[in-house]
């Protein structure tokens, strides 16, 4: 390795070096062999070394104009801060990148690059990858690649649900459902209504979750679904302060099994005040039956402990 570092290093002084008959230096071929060497290095696990012969054909080929070949070279430096556990360096790098992909004109190889940057970082700080979520969002729905940015806009608003983000998450979703509704994928729409509604209850706002579901009638078919009975159901739950009526709803299938961020939203939600409880069968029986049944199972119990507990 340190032999062939020696002779790279050789070559590159004669490529990049100018004199009387050679007036530019050539860049291209010196991009070629600092590729080559940090594909060398990287094989060795120099991940340092990848690293800065990455840069370094990167700079090459700027100055050669061939961004393409530039930003995938500040793309592949980036990737060797990754495996350094360099991430917040590595999303810069990946960041570099898309922006000479899309000065280049190739937004879709931008977009991509963003999504890659926002895996990486998403464990480590969530706030920078919903930012690179919606960035990639925003070039791919530039493209009307629309399917692309609804993937792009579906993780952003999960890892901002997940934050506890729920003012942007509101926002989020409702950009979700307006391009679900611009490519007429209704049933999903709906989903997103009760994504919405969950979301807003648990901003403790009624009023914007019960506008959320009346706004939603216009939805071809919304109007008379299995989504759109429990959405009326738990809004009149949570008015009524119902706890019960609530649960119900939260615990059926049709919001169990939504996205894992949305479901448990549904599980923990709570009505204002703590609800109120359903009376149990016999208390309902009781009044019924009117005081004299009551009556006789206060008897029923005063007769059962007449002769003491033994």
């Amino acid at each position: 390795m340190v032999k062939y570092e020696i002779f790279t290093n050789c070559f590159l002084c004669f490529s990049l070096k100018t004199g009387f008959l050679k007036w530019k230096p050539d860049y291209d071929s010196a991009a070629t062999e600092y590729g080559k060497a940090a594909v060398a290095f990287k094989n060795a696990k120099q991940f340092d070394q990848a690293r800065e012969a990455c840069l370094r054909e990167a700079e090459a080929h700027e100055n050669n104009k061939a961004l393409f070949h530039a930003a995938k070279a500040y793309e592949q430096a980036g990737m060797m801060l990754k495996e350094m556990q360099r991430l917040p360096e590595a999303v810069q790098l990946i960041e570099k990148a898309s922006m000479m992909y899309l000065e280049n004109g190739t937004p879709d190889t931008a977009a991509i690059a963003l999504e890659r940057a926002g895996k990486l970082i998403e464990n480590v700080s969530p706030e920078k990858a919903v930012q690179l979520y919606q960035q990639a969002a925003s070039v791919f729905e530039n493209e009307e690649r629309l399917r692309q940015a609804l993937e792009m806009l579906g993780k952003a608003s999960r890892l901002l649900v997940r934050g506890r983000r729920l003012d942007e998450a509101a926002l989020s979703l409702q950009k979700e459902k307006s391009i679900y509704k611009e490519i007429e994928n209704y049933p999903t729409c709906y989903k997103k209504t009760i994504a919405q509604v969950l979301v807003h209850l648990h901003r403790n706002d009624y009023v914007a979750a019960e506008r959320c579901v009346r706004e939603s009638y216009s939805i071809p078919g919304f109007n008379g679904s299995e989504d759109c009975a429990a959405l009326e159901q738990l809004l009149e739950g949570y008015d009524q302060q119902d706890q019960d009526q609530v649960s119900e709803v939260c615990n059926s299938p049709l919001f169990k099994y939504m996205d894992n961020d949305y479901a448990k939203l549904g599980l923990t939600l709570v009505v204002p005040g703590g609800g109120i409880k359903k009376k149990s069968p016999n208390a309902a029986q009781d009044k019924a039956r009117g005081p004299a049944a009551v009556g006789s199972h206060a008897d029923e119990e005063e007769d059962e402990y007449s002769g003491g507990l033994c």
